[in-house]
C-alpha cells in the first residue's frame, strides 16, 4: 500500500489503547487519535476521517453502539469501517453494532498478528467475522420485529438465486463453502453476493446476515450450514 492506513482507537482502558497503538505502528499503521469515550470517538472519527475505527463497547459519555451509529449515520459521506472491541465473543451490544452499520468484531485479548490482520481485511471491504459465530450471535439476540428492525429491507429486488445465497451466507457459509453446495464458482458466489449487498444498499456481509433474520429469511434455529 502507498498509503498508510489510519486508525482510530476507542476505549476508556488507557493500558488497551497503548498497547493496540503500539502494534498498530509496529506494523507500518497510522493511530491517527486515540478516545477514552464515545464522545471523542465521533469528535476523531470527524476529525481525522480515518480509514478504521477500533470501537469498545463499555464506554463512559457515550457507549460505543450509539457512536458507531453516529460515525456511520446516512449523513456521513465516505465514513470509515468500525470494528467493535468486546470482551465476549456473544455479547447482545455487539449485535446491535452490527445492525448500526460496523463491519465486525474483535475480542480484546486478539494477538497482534489477528488485530493489524483484521485491520487490513476491513479497509480493504471485507467484513470481519467468523460466520458461525455472527451466525450464533445474531440467533440469540434477533427479534422478528418490523418496527425494531434497524436494517429492514426490501428483498423483492433480490432474484430466486439471490436469495438462496443470502440464506445460506446468514447461516455462516463462507464463499467457498457457498460455491461448493451451489456448484458455482468461487468468482460467481462473490459477484452474487455483490449484488446482494448493492441491491439492499448494505456495507458487508455482516449487515446481510443482520438482513437475513431481521426479514424473516432466516429464523433462529432453523436448518441449514
Amino acid at each position: 500500500m502507498s498509503e498508510r492506513l489510519r486508525v482510530v482507537i476507542a476505549d476508556d482502558q488507557a493500558l488497551v489503547r497503548t498497547g493496540f497503538r503500539m502494534i498498530l505502528t509496529a506494523d507500518g499503521l497510522e493511530v491517527v487519535a486515540e478516545a477514552a469515550n464515545g464522545l471523542e470517538a465521533v469528535e476523531a472519527a470527524r476529525r481525522t476521517l480515518p480509514d478504521v475505527v477500533l470501537m469498545d463497547v463499555r464506554m463512559p459519555e457515550m457507549d460505543g453502539l450509539e457512536a458507531t451509529r453516529r460515525i456511520l449515520s446516512p449523513a456521513a459521506a465516505d465514513p470509515p469501517r468500525v470494528v467493535i472491541l468486546t470482551t465476549f465473543d456473544l455479547d447482545r451490544y455487539v449485535y446491535a453494532a452490527l445492525s448500526a452499520g460496523a463491519s465486525g468484531f474483535l475480542l480484546k485479548d486478539v494477538s497482534p498478528e489477528q488485530l493489524v490482520a483484521a485491520v487490513r481485511l476491513v479497509r480493504a471491504g471485507d467484513a470481519l467475522l467468523a460466520p458461525a459465530i455472527t451466525r450464533r450471535l445474531i440467533e440469540r439476540y434477533a427479534v422478528r420485529d418490523e418496527r425494531a428492525a434497524t436494517l429492514h429491507r426490501d428483498l423483492s429486488t433480490l432474484t430466486p438465486r439471490e436469495l438462496e445465497v443470502l440464506a445460506l451466507l446468514a447461516r455462516g457459509l463462507s464463499n467457498a463453502e457457498l460455491a461448493e453446495r451451489l456448484h458455482l464458482s468461487d468468482a460467481t458466489v462473490k459477484t452474487h453476493v455483490a449484488r446482494i449487498l448493492s441491491k439492499l444498499r448494505l456495507r458487508d456481509r455482516a449487515q446481510a446476515i443482520v438482513v437475513a433474520y431481521e426479514t424473516g429469511l432466516v429464523t433462529p434455529g432453523s436448518a441449514g450450514g
